[in-house]
């Protein structure tokens, strides 16, 4: 078969097929549009050739040689623009043109037109899911252990098994009537889910009870249950024993209730009414109004104080059937309270009457005030106890599990009364708990009890705060005794203040006291704990010397002090806090604490700061400061170990990796590039287990290389330099693809150098890479083949330049690459096929008279300048081809798959037809192929069109012969 390389005039080719560039006549974001014809748009047609582009990725100028083969007529395109409507249209880069309207602009006026009683029965709905809420939030507070003594239980949580059957009402009442003979007789330890099964049968009993018309048995067994919550012998139940015991007292309250409301439904003379939800006590007829009396006064007759008030709570919102005003009745029990001798059990039964206060209609928060003011009292008389304790040094921990409990009984009762209350109500609240002498002067008492003083200060609005917060801190300051953390008094005010810093008054004045207070905490975790949450307010108001000042602090106390894991948590948030607020990291390295600091902080939150330094310095383009530089290496070098050494998970794990690559690409030395390359070399050492740092690494140094080369001074040495870096470090990247793609790239940038020894040396070693290179990796299918298919491309632009080596042979490169190309038994047909079209395109490239590009450096001449009209060097290139050819149809025979084989025909008869001359042998190929691909692809098939009406322009098929 006699072939013969087609002459080609590149840049000819380049001019006719190359894009004329049309102005627009609108901006393509701007909302007008030009006015378009339906049919056609205006401008140069876009001309349509066949899929050459397919063989090849675009990478270097031989793209001009598969691109240019062939022409093709003009299509229209058309462009509907009709469902554009200009008036509704919505461009959010114009502005607030065309905005949406805010959904909830209207939302003040909506809430104003909701009547009272629907709102009411909302904030009801919501109350009850509150106290759901906090039941369960309570019980899981304050877990209860497996097993629980019974000489620490009442006996009517004990069951026997002994003796006759009994109806089991009559049983629990012996068991509660008789508590020594039934514990004498019951065992010595039940479960924790024994005890809740035995509540729970006890509130199915009074159930039951009260379905069969015993409501004396009801209200009976409602009593012991409430005798239950005197007994507070196991501190750390009580919680558990009072959610379950109000939950059988509410269902009893509610049984009454709906008992009382079917009599009131009935007027005097027996009609039936409906009776509405805000009925007022003037509307209930009188047999409703003796029954509701009647479950009051049996309520009223038990003899025991702290069953009495629990169950007249039960009932409490029937006193609506009866009184206009039921709030009345509210200081009333608050007063009974006082009786309840044990401080435990009295807290709690203050906390259920402030539940059950807010199932009437009028919102009273006087009696709030009584309560949390007597529970001051019985905190003020604990808090001295414990300070004797503490003194003397026999504080047992009872003590501070009671103030736990009674913790949680001021919480809810602080919040039932800042949510009852109102804003103008705040100055009446604070002078009736005894903080202020008068509206203008609150806060203006000594001192206060601290437990009460922190959830007061959380229930407080954030405005009154914020204009008082002088006063308040000497009010913590004051307020220092044993129930409660002063430091986290002081943690909470800082984390209140940061909810409206800009509103916070003579803000100087409140953080130079601040700094006062916290130079008296010499452990660290309370230094931490009140820093960490007033920072904000250093930072915002650009208080630079206090800063510093509370830098100073923290590395004091660091010295002298272990670092714990609250401790560390803390000063993780102060250190982000600084991160985040500074806009780049020269500011945060001027604060001269800051690296002695960091150097401390041990494990994973040093990790963490770490990579956000590492997150902030990379937002930048560049890093060029030397110290910057150096910190940051260091900051790199510490995440790095701790990669090492941990076991975190790959997302984060790489997550690291990318930050170091990034920093390493970032820096900048400007011109000194020997320092730079000093660097990297430095980054090979330090970070070589990271496949990712050691490619930026090659990349950095190949862009010294262009660098030197673009600087125009005596640059051969330093190429050298940066050329056996990425030699030396190409090697140990595990991935021979990414290998292979490096070594292309250096022996690009060492070609553009004039190193053409180095680039020699350089293609023979991508060609050692490519024979590794095996895309299966244990898998039925090969990976990443675009990216395969990309690097061939590349590599064949790239022999285009290399100076052909006589004793070698001219063709040695490519036919090398065919070579190993064809030992390489994991590929497949179709990804052989195109890198064998590839191989073809550039060979015919090589062909030319003239280069369709050159190196960029004068002193690397092109095969062109070399071998100009050399009949030895031709002569090498026709003998090459027909072995490719051969290779390409035998490659394309074996595809399995007949649509994919059609479209390889395709590509080899462009590859043919752009390559070689007019001749019988190459006609012959064309037709063959051709015919090959219709046997799969329709007659309409678009690259099939353009492909045989190229073959005819070309003149290898006769127009009618297919």
């Amino acid at each position: 078969m006699e072939l013969k390389f087609r002459h080609r005039d590149y840049k000819a080719e380049e001019q006719v097929h190359s894009f004329r560039p049309v102005a627009a006549e609108t901006h393509p974001l701007s909302f007008q549009s030009p006015s378009y014809d339906q049919n056609q748009v205006s401008g140069t047609p876009i001309a349509k050739g066949p899929k050459v582009g397919r063989l090849f990725s675009i990478h270097f100028s031989i793209s001009l040689v598969l691109y240019y083969a062939c022409t093709s007529k003009p299509s229209k395109i058309e462009v509907d623009v009709t469902d554009y409507d200009r008036d509704e249209f919505f461009d959010p880069l114009r502005g607030n043109y065309g905005k949406p309207e805010d959904p909830m602009k209207d939302l003040g006026s909506t809430t104003t037109e909701i009547t009272a009683e629907p709102y009411r029965d909302i904030a009801i709905q919501f109350l009850g899911k509150e106290w759901t809420s906090y039941k369960k939030v309570l019980m899981q507070k304050f877990p209860v252990s497996k097993m629980i003594s019974v000489s620490s239980l009442p006996s009517s949580i004990m069951k026997t098994g002994k003796g006759p059957e009994k109806p089991s009402a009559n049983v629990h009442l012996e068991e509660l009537d008789d508590p020594q003979r039934f514990a004498e007789e019951g065992v010595k330890y039940i479960t924790l889910q024994e005890y809740v099964s035995r509540l729970t049968e006890l509130k199915d009993e009074i159930s039951r009870a009260w379905h069969a018309n015993d409501r004396v048995t009801s209200l009976n067994l409602s009593i012991k249950v409430a005798k239950l919550l005197s007994d507070t012998s196991v501190l750390q139940l009580y919680p558990t024993l009072f959610v379950l015991a109000t939950e059988i007292l509410d269902m009893l309250g509610d049984m009454v209730w709906e008992r009382i409301r079917q009599k009131a439904e009935y007027t005097e003379d027996g009609t039936l009414v409906d009776l509405p939800d805000n009925f007022q006590a003037t509307e209930i007829c009188t047999e409703a109004k003796e029954t509701c009396y009647n479950w009051f006064c049996k309520v009223g007759s038990i003899r025991e104080l702290l069953p009495r008030i629990y169950l007249e709570l039960a009932i409490f919102h029937c006193w609506r059937y009866l009184l206009e005003q039921p709030a009345d009745n509210l200081p009333r029990l608050v007063m009974m309270a006082r009786g309840i001798a044990d401080p435990l059990a009295s807290f709690y039964c203050r906390l259920y009457l402030a539940h059950c206060a807010q199932k009437i209609d009028q919102r009273d928060i006087g009696h709030l005030i009584i309560s949390l003011n007597d529970m001051k009292t019985l905190l003020m008389n604990a808090a001295h106890v414990a300070s004797a304790e503490k003194t003397s040094g026999v504080l047992s921990g009872t003590r501070s599990s009671k103030l736990d409990l009674m913790e949680a009984a001021i919480e809810y009762v602080m919040k039932c009364l800042f949510r009852e209350s109102r804003e103008l109500q705040v100055g009446d609240i604070l002078i009736g708990l005894g903080l202020g002498r008068n509206r203008s002067e609150l806060f203006g008492n000594s001192s206060c009890v601290s437990l009460v003083l922190h959830y007061l200060l959380r229930e407080l609005p954030i405005g009154i705060i914020c204009s008082n917060a002088l006063d308040i801190l000497h009010l913590i300051e004051c307020s220092n005794d044993y129930s409660f953390d002063q430091c986290l008094n002081y943690k909470l005010l800082g984390l209140r203040l940061c909810e409206n810093i800009s509103h916070v008054n003579e803000v100087n004045l409140v953080m130079k006291k601040v700094i006062q207070v916290v130079s008296r905490f010499n452990s660290l975790d309370e230094y931490l704990n009140i820093v960490d949450t007033h920072i904000d307010i250093f930072l915002q108001k650009d208080m630079k010397s206090y800063l510093e000042s509370i830098l100073d602090g923290i590395f004091e106390r660091i010295t002298d002090d272990e670092i714990g894991e609250n401790e560390l948590s803390s000063l993780q948030s102060i250190v982000l806090k600084l991160l985040n607020h500074f806009d780049n990291l020269e500011k945060i390295l001027q604060l001269d604490r800051f690296n002695q600091i960091l150097s401390v902080m041990p494990g994973s939150s040093r990790t963490i700061i770490n990579m956000r330094i590492l997150s902030i310095a990379t937002r930048s383009s560049y890093v060029r400061d030397p110290t910057t530089i150096q910190f940051l290496f260091e900051v790199s070098r510490s995440l790095h170990d701790y990669i090492d050494l941990s076991t975190i998970k790959d997302k984060e794990n790489n997550h690291c990796a990318n930050l170091i690559f990034r920093f390493i690409h970032m820096v900048d030395y400007g011109s000194d590039g020997e320092r730079h390359l000093a660097f990297l070399v430095q980054c090979r050492g330090v970070f070589g287990s990271i496949s990712e740092v050691k490619e930026t690494i090659v990349h950095s140094s190949n862009l010294l290389v262009v660098k030197a080369t673009r600087s125009g001074s005596n640059y051969v040495t330093f190429v050298k330099s940066c050329i056996a870096c990425s030699e030396v470090t190409i090697p140990s990247i595990p991935s021979h693809l990414k290998q292979l793609n490096l070594y292309l790239e250096t022996a690009e940038v060492a070609l553009m150098a004039g190193l053409v020894s180095h680039s020699d040396g350089l293609v023979d070693s991508a060609l050692r890479c490519l024979h590794s290179v095996d895309l299966l990796e244990g898998s039925r299918m090969p990976k990443d083949i675009d990216g395969f298919q990309s690097t061939l491309c590349k590599f064949c632009s790239l022999i285009v330049m290399i100076p052909g080596n006589i004793e070698l042979g001219v063709t040695s490169i490519p036919r090398n690459m065919f070579s190993i190309l064809s030992s390489l038994s994991w590929m497949l047909p179709c990804v052989k096929a195109k890198a064998l079209c590839a191989l073809i395109l550039t060979v015919a490239a090589l062909s030319q008279n003239n280069l369709p590009y050159h190196a960029i450096h004068d002193e690397v001449k092109g095969n062109d300048s070399l071998f100009y009209c050399d009949q030895q060097y031709l002569q090498e290139f026709l003998s090459f081809p027909v072995v490719l050819l051969q290779c390409l149809i035998d490659t394309i025979l074996q595809e399995p798959i007949q649509a994919a084989g059609a479209n390889l025909a395709l590509d080899a008869c462009n590859a043919i037809a752009s390559s070689f001359e007019v001749c019988q042998g190459a006609s012959d190929i064309c037709s063959k192929l051709v015919e090959t691909a219709k046997l799969s692809l329709s007659s309409d098939n678009k690259y099939l069109q353009s492909t045989v009406e190229f073959l005819k322009n070309r003149g290898l098929i006769q127009r009618g012969e297919l």
